[in-house]
């Protein structure tokens, strides 16, 4: 019975390396393809809240920064879902969401710890809203420290370069 318990737990394991990671690559890909969508349909907002943008970020005119934020996050978001540059991309797509915590989802101010709580929820009233960028914060750390799993572009290229 041990050893029937070790195999299942195993075959998991071995799913797992196939398929967990390739989870949470297809829906930060999603989300970010669709957030980096919206800023190509819509209109740069960016000069509203440029001052809010941390050093160095805030030293770039706001059109350059409009268009890096859309095509990191379009093309991003599709190197995401086939697994391609994952660390890279997750290392960039983790840098665009501290940035976008600081400039637009951090609460505008708060004097206490449960202050500062109160924007980690997902509304927009007066406390800020930095639960989900840290949600995807917290997703993208499996995939930079641990790459993107055995179904991915990467997996394909690192077993062609060893042959």
């Amino acid at each position: 019975m041990k050893q029937f318990i070790g195999k299942f737990f195993a075959s998991f394991d071995f799913i797992g390396l196939w398929l967990g990671l390739l989870g949470l690559r297809v829906i930060l890909g999603w989300e970010f393809f669709e957030s980096g969508r919206e800023k190509f349909h819509g209109q740069n907002w960016f000069a509203d809240i440029q001052d809010k943008f941390p050093y160095p970020f805030n030293m770039l005119p706001t059109d350059i920064s409009w268009h890096m934020a859309t095509w990191f996050e379009l093309i991003g978001g599709i190197a995401l879902v086939i697994g391609l540059g994952t660390r890279f991309v997750g290392i960039s797509l983790f840098v665009l969401t501290i940035v976008a915590i600081a400039s637009v989802h951090w609460p505008a101010a708060w004097a206490t710890l449960g202050e500062l709580l109160r924007g980690y929820a997902i509304t927009d009233q007066g406390h800020g809203n930095f639960k989900l960028p840290a949600i995807y914060m917290a997703m993208l750390l499996p995939l930079i420290l641990s790459g993107p799993g055995r179904l991915s572009v990467d997996t394909l290229i690192r077993r062609s370069i060893a042959k």
